[in-house]
């Protein structure tokens, strides 16, 4: 049987400083996700104001990627060694000048270097909330604050195309960057006057004990480089950094595609393929935060922390497997927008479980570093999806690349279960 809690009742004090973070994420997280989405939904307005081939844009639109991708690296060592609350800080401010930048643009190779900087900024999200998540919540208590963060993510880019075309229309594709730019510096400017990081000193007994900041009751020691190059040595690096790039992957497949898709295999007008093509993103909305709150249930019935959240990132995607495969083959475009939503739902939910994974398989030391190693091989996935799937369908058709794409997810899949199986131990007895 598992261990029981050595208490289940949170104090005053350590609730509000969580809930506070969780606002604070959420909105950090769909800004975040407002500035990724700008460019696909003011796509034709700077097409055309700018003279740009659709081979340019795909540039663009892979530039983000790539960027955001390689800073993964240094991120994850910085995070642990700075801490959540002026690393995410500095992100902010330098993504969200970056975003504003875009408004000004004029070029082909000035959108390129805006879109590279906003990958750079906007990477410390992510590897930071699951810092604050694992500073301001015990590990069996997780994965709903994780699901919750995630959550940012499919509501962002459901709220971009409800937000933003009537911000274009009555000004001009300029202002949607203009706008979602300042909307950061404000978040940032909150971020940084109003979140703290537990301070162990300043803990009551009770607070600490609920907290249990690791097995022996110690505060965390501080990550760094060595810390970051002794994760992978071990085999759980490797699977989560290989099992997030087949979900994110067939994630990208849908997040890039998804209305190119049901204009052109599926025959649907603008209007049709915009309202079907809103429903996924909606579903995965409630699929993180169904994730987070389920993984915490199944973690709590496991014997292991690790198995438990591992099975639950495993089941969900699979099931992205499972329902890809009907997408792509089915006559009916009800049929397949239905299956569709079910696999941004498992999506969200995949990724939320993942981000929870991080927490109880990273040293204490590690927490940052290991979920943007993992954060760092999704979106190669994520980078590499958009190409691959366009390249695919112009030689043959969307079939074989939706294929393709449930083929990455269930390798992914394989690889959480058979690489993640016990947690990382600390690193720093290791390192000395």
């Amino acid at each position: 049987m598992p261990n029981r809690p050595a208490s289940d009742t949170i104090p005053p004090r350590i609730r509000r400083s969580q809930a506070i973070s969780l606002v604070l994420l959420v909105v950090c997280g769909v800004i975040n996700y407002l500035d990724r989405a700008t460019l696909a939904v003011a796509n034709e307005y700077i097409r055309a104001d700018l003279g740009l081939t659709l081979g340019e844009m795909g540039v663009l639109l892979s530039a983000f990627s790539w960027s955001y991708a390689l800073c993964q690296l240094p991120v994850g060592i910085l995070v642990d060694k700075v801490g959540p609350r002026w690393l995410l800080g500095i992100g902010l401010v330098v993504w969200s000048l970056a975003q504003a930048a875009g408004g000004l643009a004029a070029t082909f190779g000035w959108f390129l270097v805006v879109r590279i900087a906003l990958g750079i900024g906007e990477a410390p999200q992510f590897p930071a909330a699951a810092r604050v998540v694992s500073n301001w919540f015990p590990a069996r208590s997780r994965g709903t604050p994780t699901g919750i963060f995630n959550s940012a993510s499919p509501l962002g880019v459901a709220l971009a195309p409800l937000c933003l075309p009537p911000l274009i229309a009555a000004t001009s594709w300029h202002w949607a960057f203009f706008v979602t730019g300042a909307l950061g510096i404000v978040a940032a400017i909150a971020w940084i006057g109003i979140y703290r990081d537990p301070v162990r000193d300043s803990l009551t007994a009770a607070e600490r004990a609920y907290l249990e900041v690791d097995d022996a009751g110690q505060p965390a020691p501080p990550g760094g480089l060595a810390t970051w190059r002794a994760l992978f040595r071990y085999r759980a690096t490797w699977g989560m950094m290989l099992g997030f790039f087949g979900s994110v992957y067939l994630n990208w497949v849908f997040l890039t595609w998804l209305p190119g898709y049901l204009r052109t295999e599926r025959h649907m007008d603008l209007a049709q393929a915009g309202i079907a093509a809103s429903i996924p993103f909606l579903c995965g909305f409630a699929g993180a935060l169904v994730a987070g709150w389920a993984s915490d249930r199944v973690a709590r019935m496991s014997a292991s922390k690790v198995a438990g959240r591992r099975n639950a990132v495993v089941v969900a995607t699979l099931g992205m497997v499972a329902f890809t495969i009907p997408a792509a083959l089915a006559e009916s475009n009800v049929v397949a927008v239905a299956c569709i939503s079910i696999v941004i739902f498992l999506a969200n939910a995949s990724s939320a479980c993942a981000w929870s994974l991080a927490t109880v398989v990273a040293p204490p030391s590690g927490v940052g570093s290991l979920g943007a190693l993992q954060n760092f091989g999704g979106f190669l996935g994520g980078a590499l999806a958009p190409v691959l799937t366009g390249y695919i369908a112009q030689t043959w058709s969307f079939v074989p690349a939706l294929l393709t794409g449930a083929a990455m997810a269930f390798a992914g899949a394989m690889s959480y279960l058979f690489l993640v199986v016990r947690p990382i131990p600390e690193l720093e007895a290791q390192l000395k």
